[in-house]
């Protein structure tokens, strides 16, 4: 995988809408973020009564899914395997919590969508309804 130009604010904005159409569906609270290919911010939302830690979670959830070009879950799984899976966290900015996922348009990595409020299973579940959107 390789890195394409990065996420528009209108796809990010898509990206957002339809992963926080799925947090309400399932009546859940979450904060979203979608950041480009580098990882920096391009659009943010917090719902109400979302947890305050979840602010700088779903950041770092999309900075990771979008860095290291795959899902926050591979990481969780490493971690669930133990032994050499540990060294996980020795990988700076490797968030191991489903919830993260790089975003794919043209066959090519431009950003990456964080959820973070809800279970790390909810968290991924409304992060694939985002990517779903724009792919």
């Amino acid at each position: 995988m390789s890195y394409g130009p990065s996420i528009s604010l209108e796809n990010a904005k898509k990206v957002a809408a339809a992963s926080l159409a799925e947090v309400r569906k399932n009546s859940w609270t979450m904060a979203v973020a979608v950041v480009d290919a580098n990882g920096d911010l391009v659009y943010f939302e917090k719902m109400d009564d979302t947890p305050i830690g979840s602010t700088v979670v779903c950041q770092e959830k999309a900075r990771s899914a979008a860095r290291f070009k795959r899902p926050t879950k591979a990481f969780q799984d490493m971690l669930t395997q133990g032994g050499e899976g540990l060294r996980v966290f020795r990988i700076k900015g490797a968030v191991p919590v489903d919830g993260g996922l790089p975003i794919m348009m043209g066959g090519k990595v431009v950003g990456g969508v964080g959820l973070s409020g809800g279970t790390s299973a909810q968290d991924g579940q409304c992060a694939k309804a985002g990517v779903d959107a724009v792919s």
